[in-house]
């Protein structure tokens, strides 16, 4: 089987990251049957920085990742670019489950660094922070005061309203917002591009264009597709929102379509007009939260916002089959509420990608199987820029047998469940989305 052209693999629905990142040559996809010590599938963050950090750890295996279509073609490709702190889903009320949750999703940030500074890789890293804002002021106390108590507990949260938010933040209705300087925006593919070099020189073979059509488990774990298989006595599930699919977490991820949008460069002039420059990006607080980042060129990329940005379709299909003029209308409608002067400037680029969802919205990093040599990270929520890009980490102490560092955190193998078969599944996500207008969610105690 020949290797595709030489081209991103562009079509009409490829994102500002896809379309922005410099072009590369296409891997083969595999043909024929073979061995390794580690399969891997999927080459977004998960995957990748999981054959990154486990060639690091192991350079002896023989580690082979497999990747659908080309590395970075779902939602690592497709996302909002936030590189944000935190776990969703999981509510900090004590100051050392803060510290620790918080040390180490930072920590997921500073391997993102750090790994661009090591290889020296060109990839477009901001980090000069991101905002939580406040839209209502009856929330303006409460929030407040959550932010002084993360600040008392020595973390390095900040309250802005007023004169103090101003400078940082110009965005219509916004009252309030809690900064965390720490946060910034990442060009996705830029990394994944990078580490596919560091990972090709360290001798992981990397198949694209070949999807995994069934995965038979056992002492030796055998992975089917188009071209032939391979076989390895431990797998690392990378493939999130596609794990269904697959036969995995069927009722413990549910993968939602989300729409997003890229404008062209602003201008400095503009950025200043609109107030917005000195930081990486911005959420609402709304129950269908908007958020935005800026890129160092001055693209400005915007999601969600209303119940139109996102949709579950029938039976877990990833492949949007409905008309994108909706979703996007609503992005722009809500994009030009925050900033009412960008509406005649043009938009680039329109997209949507399939995110895994799950139900108390905290994702799992873990593994599974009956002879526990199924190693996986999904479910992220959203935040899976950094997540994603953590759990690399996580699954190489895990396939090391080395729980102990993650053992007390909320993802560690965390059981996933909560979301309905067919057809209840798409009834309820329709009616409750229209008649709430918030996506269906389970709370858990903290």
């Amino acid at each position: 089987m020949p290797a595709p052209a030489s081209t991103l693999d562009l079509d009409e629905n490829d994102s500002m990251w896809v379309a922005t990142a410099p072009a590369s040559e296409p891997l083969r996809p595999l043909v024929g049957d073979v061995t390794a010590d580690i399969v891997i599938v999927g080459g977004g963050f998960t995957g990748v920085s999981s054959a990154y950090e486990l060639s690091g750890r192991y350079p002896d295996k023989k580690i082979v990742l497999i990747e659908a279509r080309r590395l970075a073609s779902g939602a690592s490709g497709r996302n909002g670019g936030m590189a944000l702190n935190w776990i969703n889903g999981v509510e900090v009320k004590h100051a050392e489950r803060a510290k620790r949750v918080f040390e180490v999703t930072k920590s997921g940030i500073d391997w993102i660094s750090d790994v661009i500074a090591k290889h020296k890789l060109d990839v477009r890293f901001r980090r000069d922070g991101c905002l939580e804002c406040v839209t209502d002021v009856s929330r303006v106390e409460h929030e407040q005061q959550k932010a002084e108590k993360l600040a008392s507990w020595g973390l390095p949260i900040k309250w802005l309203a007023g004169a103090d938010l101003d400078p940082v933040l110009r965005a219509r209705g916004v009252v309030g917002a809690t900064l965390d300087p720490t946060a910034g925006q990442l060009h996705g593919v830029d990394l994944i591009a990078g580490l596919r070099g560091v990972l090709l020189e360290r001798g992981v073979a990397i198949y694209e264009f070949t999807p995994a059509s069934s995965i038979e488990e056992g002492k030796i774990i055998t992975v089917h597709t188009p071209g032939g298989t391979v076989r390895a006595p431990a797998m690392v599930l990378a493939t999130s929102a596609y794990s269904p699919a697959l036969g995995y977490f069927k009722l413990g991820v549910l993968p939602l379509h989300s729409h997003v949008l890229s404008t062209e460069p602003l201008p400095k002039d503009l950025q200043e007009k609109i107030g917005w420059g000195r930081i990486s990006g911005f959420s609402d607080d709304m129950d269908r939260i908007a958020y935005a980042s800026l890129g160092a060129d001055g693209r400005l990329v915007f999601g969600g916002g209303s119940n139109a940005a996102y949709a579950y379709r029938y039976g877990a299909r990833t492949v949007w089959d409905g008309s994108r003029a909706g979703p996007q209308a609503a992005i722009r409608k809500k994009l030009y509420e925050y900033f009412p002067d960008l509406k005649d400037f043009p938009v680039s680029h329109d997209w949507y990608g399939v995110i895994g969802v799950t139900m108390s919205r905290v994702c799992s990093i873990g593994v599974k199987g009956a002879h526990k040599n199924v190693y996986y990270g999904l479910g992220y929520s959203g935040h899976g820029v950094v997540l994603a890009n953590l759990a690399g980490k996580v699954i190489c102490d895990l396939y090391s047998d080395n729980h102990e560092p993650w053992r007390d955190l909320p993802f560690y193998n965390k059981t996933l469940t909560g979301i309905p078969p067919e057809p209840f599944r798409w009834v309820g996500y329709q009616f409750y989305t229209a008649f709430t207008g918030k996506s269906p969610r389970v709370y858990e105690a903290p």
